[in-house]
């Protein structure tokens, strides 16, 4: 995966990005339809695979890129309350964010802003399912804009960072131009040459997708 030139402009991205999610949480409300997934059990076996990164031995500051609602909230304290998170969710669109800080705000060490990259430096950093939904963007433009994201994440997090991906269909008829699907091979490459990174994959979890685990 070549390097993102710094010069590129993502902005018309960013402002579509938001704008889809936007609908979706009208549409759906705070929901995994409102964040364009199927159910609860899927949404919380991708985020089962993305906290791998993390040591949860102490308490430890992560970022959620693509946040949505704060769903992985919900997860933390059904299946790990003892969890001392330090949390940041990051979205794209406000309405999101609106949602998320009327769900968690009350929660301790609990904040929703606004944005395409994170204002601090955490412990780790996650995204799930931000890279799935092109919009009919060209690809090449697509995947400046996960390698822009995922040069964020790398530079706001310290110890690591999580995302996950959509893997291919058997059949190249059967894809659907909307999404975005990739092998692994290629972003496994751009995270340890461009990034630094040492790339654990974790894949077969019963899903067709993959996601990678980079620690610095």
């Amino acid at each position: 995966m070549d390097a993102v030139p710094a010069h590129a402009d993502l902005a018309d991205i960013y402002t579509t990005v938001a704008r889809y999610y936007t609908a979706k949480v009208l549409r759906h409300g705070a929901t995994p339809r409102g964040v364009d997934w199927t159910c609860t059990a899927t949404q919380e076996l991708r985020f089962v695979q993305l906290l791998r990164v993390c040591d949860g031995s102490a308490r430890f500051s992560l970022d959620d890129f693509g946040c949505g609602y704060g769903a992985v909230l919900g997860y933390f304290d059904r299946w790990q309350p003892h969890a001392a998170v330090d949390y940041l969710g990051l979205d794209l669109s406000a309405t999101m964010v609106r949602r998320g800080r009327r769900l968690w705000g009350e929660r301790a060490h609990t904040r929703f802003v606004v944005g395409k990259t994170s204002p601090r430096v955490a412990d780790y950093a996650i995204a799930s399912g931000l890279f799935n939904v092109r919009l009919h963007e060209p690809p090449g433009r697509w995947t400046a804009f996960i390698a822009r994201t995922l040069a964020d994440m790398a530079a706001t997090s310290r110890r690591g960072f999580a995302a996950n991906f959509m893997a291919p269909k058997d059949r190249a008829e059967d894809e659907e131009p909307e999404l975005y699907r990739s092998a692994p091979a290629p972003w496994i490459e751009y995270c340890e040459r461009e990034l630094g990174g040492s790339v654990e994959l974790a894949a077969g979890y019963g899903l067709r997708e993959f996601t990678l685990l980079v620690r610095g």
